[in-house]
């Protein structure tokens, strides 16, 4: 399966693959300005906490040669890095690699280029390490299993999250090389089905058994015996080890943790938020409750009918069996913290 380049800096634009095309069409984005990049940032045509960590650190340097075109003040460009740094309230990473690139600015276009470039391609290597580690955890956790494993995973945590290389997913990729992997469930992720559209891509391309999923019907295969383990990505891990992931990870935990089942987490070491001391205090994107009320413009809801739509869900340190990242593994349900 060739790696396919989520985003990337060509041409001094960044160009990134509109997911949200997928999985009928591939097709990529060129964007040349911050408020573009932003806007497909909070559209989910870019997603995924370490590709947003890298549109980022590139959102840095698109937005230091925008300054120089446009002649803007400091004070402009601060405005302009702090609207893309809030696109996506909970994801930490987008901050992250804003701030990491910022810093390099009073030392040139250079060395912001160099940095920008640097999280992409560090992106790559730590994932592929996440990911040969959480199989080895995964296989030690289910070592009382002979046959090939049968793991659940939720929302899309592969190289369509990432630069190039997924974290939940790599897990998986790595496990299906081994030969381990007898069948994935993917949740299909309402209300914009990235699990169903973009996962389900992944792993077809994979070329591993899988099966499609409603949301409601994860916890269910877990208590009939059909889960081994389940597999999922992570948005922002807070202090105390709870994990914020997308919304319907926590149904999954609760069931996980009832049958027995390992709940694994895989997320670079960037996701980690020592700022935030616990679930409680990460922000909840809500999103527009139209993702809800209608799908492909037409209203399935009566007229008159509002929404809810909370993009993430906080997983309790106590129901996170292990955090795996490029560096180690936390085990959060025995009381270590990351």
């Amino acid at each position: 399966m060739a790696a396919v380049r989520t985003i990337d800096w060509v041409d001094g634009a960044v160009v990134i693959l509109d997911q949200t095309a997928l999985p009928h069409e591939v097709r990529s984005l060129t964007l040349t300005d911050v408020d573009g990049l932003a806007d497909a940032i909070r559209r989910l045509a870019v997603r995924g906490a370490p590709a947003l960590g890298a549109a980022g650190a590139l959102g840095v340097l698109l937005a230091l040669r925008q300054a120089r075109a446009e002649d803007w003040d400091d004070a402009g460009l601060a405005t302009a890095l702090d609207r893309l740094r809030r696109a996506r309230p909970t994801a930490v990473n987008l901050a992250w690699g804003v701030d990491r690139v910022t810093a390099r600015l009073p030392q040139g276009e250079d060395a912001v280029m160099a940095e920008a470039l640097a999280v992409l391609e560090e992106d790559v290597a730590v994932n592929r390490a996440m990911g040969q580690r959480g199989a080895d955890l995964v296989e030690a956790l289910c070592g009382g299993r002979p046959a090939g494993l049968r793991l659940h995973t939720h929302c899309n945590a592969g190289g369509l999250a990432a630069v190039e290389v997924g974290t939940a997913l790599e897990v998986v990729r790595a496990l299906h090389a081994r030969g381990r992997v007898e069948r994935v469930y993917a949740d299909e992720t309402r209300p914009l089905l990235q699990g169903s559209r973009l996962t389900a891509w992944e792993l077809d391309r994979m070329g591993a058994d899988y099966r499609v999923v409603v949301d409601g019907a994860g916890p269910s295969l877990i208590a009939r015996g059909l889960v081994d383990a389940v597999v999922v990505g992570s948005d922002r891990i807070a202090a105390s080890g709870d994990v914020a992931n997308k919304i319907g990870t926590y149904p999954l935990a609760l069931a996980a943790a009832r049958e027995g089942v390992p709940f694994v987490v895989v997320a670079p070491e960037s996701t980690i938020d020592p700022r935030t001391r616990d679930g409680a205090a990460i922000a909840i994107e809500d999103r527009d409750p139209e993702e809800v009320l209608a799908w492909g413009g037409v209203r399935v809801a009566p007229a008159g009918a509002e929404a809810v739509n909370p993009a993430f869900d906080v997983t309790p340190a106590d129901l996170v069996t292990a955090i795996v990242t490029e560096r180690r593994v936390v085990r959060p349900s025995a009381g270590e913290r990351p």
